[in-house]
C-alpha cells in the first residue's frame, strides 16, 4: 500500500528528473548507450566509400548495377536495474541511507530510460532474488518500478552478488544494458568468474554506492560496530587509523581492479552528496571512449 510519504518521494523523483531532462542528461544518456545493433532499411545504388561487404549480389545481378544494403541504427534498448536491497543497504553515516540513494538513482535512471522509449526492468536482490519486474514500456509499468523502489521489504539479510548475476545470465535478454547498484561486498562468495560471464553477455555498468566512512574513518577510540547482514558485533580500535584506512582503500582498489580486468564501467556515488554531477561526468567519459 502506498502511503502519502511514498507518494511524495515518487513525485519528487519525477519532478527532479523532468528538470534534469531539460538539461544535457537526456542527450548524454542517448549518446552513451547505443542501440542494440543495426536493422535493414533498404537496397540502394552503390556509392563511393560504401562497405563492399554490404553489396547485395542478387539485387546487383538483377539490376545490372551494384546495389548495397543500407542499415539504420536500431534504437531500441532494454535497461535492467539490478538493486541490492540487503541489510547492508540500511547502513549510512549520513541522514540518507544507502537504500535511499539506490532508490533515488534507480528511479531517475528508470524515468530517463522510459522517456527515451526504452524497455525498463528491475531486479531486487539480497542473498536471493526478492522481486523481478520484467522489462516493459509505459507510464503504468514505470509506476510499478517506482512503487517497488520504496515499498519492497526483503526477506533475506545478506548480499549475494553471485546469485543476482546468475539470475541475469539465465534471463537471456538480447543486448541489455544492466545497471547494478550495490556496495559490491559479497562476504559469502567471490564473484570474479560470474562477473566475467555477465560482462560478456550484457553491457554491464557497476554503480558502487559508498559511504564517506568507507573512504576513511575518524579517530574516536574503541567503537563497537554490528554487521547489519550477520548481526555479529565487533570492537574496532579507530586509533589505528592508518591501518583502518589502508584496509578500506585496499578493498575499494581491489574491486576497481576487478572491474577494469573485465572492462566494466564503474561509477562511484557517495551517500550524502548529489549524484547528478558524477552521473553526467560518467556519461561524458563513456561518450569520449566511443569516439
Amino acid at each position: 500500500m502506498i502511503n502519502e510519504s511514498i507518494r511524495s518521494k515518487i513525485k519528487h523523483i519525477k519532478i527532479h528528473t523532468k528538470r534534469l531532462m531539460q538539461s544535457t542528461l537526456m542527450g548524454d544518456y542517448t549518446s552513451a548507450f547505443k542501440g542494440s545493433g543495426l536493422e535493414f532499411d533498404q537496397i540502394r545504388d552503390y556509392q563511393f566509400g560504401d562497405d563492399v561487404r554490404r553489396i547485395d549480389w542478387n539485387s546487383s545481378a538483377k539490376s545490372n548495377k551494384i546495389m548495397v544494403k543500407q542499415f539504420i541504427e536500431e534504437r531500441e534498448r532494454t535497461i535492467i536495474l539490478a538493486l541490492d536491497i540487503s541489510s547492508s543497504s540500511l547502513y549510512s553515516s549520513q541522514q540518507e541511507l544507502r537504500q535511499d540513494v539506490i532508490a533515488q538513482l534507480a528511479g531517475t535512471l528508470a524515468l530517463v530510460a522510459g522517456n527515451n522509449k526504452d524497455k525498463v526492468g528491475a531486479l531486487f536482490f539480497s542473498d536471493r532474488v526478492e522481486k523481478w519486474i520484467a522489462p516493459n514500456r509505459g507510464s503504468t509499468h514505470l509506476g510499478r518500478i517506482l512503487e517497488a523502489l520504496f515499498t519492497i521489504s526483503p526477506v533475506g539479510n545478506k548480499t549475494s552478488i553471485v546469485n543476482a548475476l546468475k539470475f541475469l545470465i539465465n534471463l537471456k535478454k538480447r543486448n541489455a544494458i544492466v545497471f547494478t547498484l550495490s556496495d559490491w561486498i559479497d562476504a559469502t562468495d567471490t564473484y570474479d568468474h560470474i562477473l566475467k560471464v555477465t560482462s560478456y553477455k550484457y553491457d554491464l555498468v557497476g554503480i558502487r554506492i559508498l559511504d564517506q566512512r568507507e573512504h576513511s574513518f575518524p579517530d574516536i577510540g574503541l567503537l563497537e560496530v554490528e554487521d547489519p547482514e550477520s548481526g555479529v558485533r565487533y570492537v574496532v580500535d579507530t586509533t589505528q587509523q592508518k591501518h583502518r584506512n589502508l584496509f578500506l582503500q585496499t578493498r575499494l582498489l581491489e574491486q576497481k581492479q576487478l572491474f577494469d580486468k573485465y572492462h566494466i564501467d564503474l561509477l562511484d556515488i557517495t551517500i550524502g552528496q548529489p549524484f547528478i554531477n558524477p552521473l553526467i561526468s560518467f556519461l561524458h567519459q563513456r561518450i569520449r571512449r566511443q569516439i
